[in-house]
């Protein structure tokens, strides 16, 4: 169960964040461009999806940690419901199909898949929280978007988080540290401030 337990708990965290965040600022206001729409990763996942990650069965509890059961693929074999609609959210490509093509303005943390220099990221994941796919398991794909950028993102940490601005498409790709169901075309990149 720790590693359920562990994954659930920061994808709760993550979730709560960005949903506290969403409900404190309009989108649109608070972008200082106004032709990128602001928004927040919790919109970028089914309404169905969300609610079954944010209330996980109840049997989760239930498992000890370190057992045959304390994974995803553990679970995997089970009959419940409950239990197979969490784990379908777990791994949804499935999006919201009104962003694609849209202009958008997302915070995130820099994954890198490719790098032009010892700090400068070329092909990268943007994912919600910071560790995602380095010390934790990767967010589901509808929570990580795939981006290449050809100036690059100058990283000084993994911590460092980034405003990213530019056209969100509908595109599934699939790489060594996860699977994104979005795809941006980068107009910008700044470091993230409130």
């Amino acid at each position: 169960m720790e590693f359920l337990s562990m994954f659930i708990a920061q994808l709760r965290s993550a979730l709560c964040a960005m949903l506290l965040a969403a409900l404190s600022f309009s989108a649109a206001a608070d972008a200082p461009n106004s032709e990128y729409r602001q928004i927040e990763w919790i919109e970028l996942m089914p309404a169905d999806d969300l609610d079954a990650l944010l209330n996980p069965p109840e049997t989760i509890d239930q498992i000890a940690d370190g057992s045959a059961e304390d994974s995803v693929e553990g679970l995997a074999g089970t009959e419940d419901e409950a239990t197979k609609r969490y784990l379908a959210a777990l791994e949804s490509t499935r999006v919201v199909e009104e962003f694609n093509n849209s202009k958008i303005r997302l915070p995130g943390f820099v994954v890198p898949l490719e790098m032009k220099d010892e700090f400068t990221a070329t092909e990268f994941l943007l994912v919600p929280f910071f560790g995602a796919c380095l010390h934790l398991p990767p967010p589901p794909p509808n929570q990580i978007v795939y981006v290449t950028y050809a100036d690059g993102v100058t990283l000084s940490s993994y911590q460092d988080a980034f405003w990213l601005e530019g056209t969100l498409k509908v595109e599934t790709t699939a790489s060594d540290m996860g699977t994104a169901a979005y795809t941006l075309v980068v107009d910008s990149v700044a470091p993230y401030s409130e």
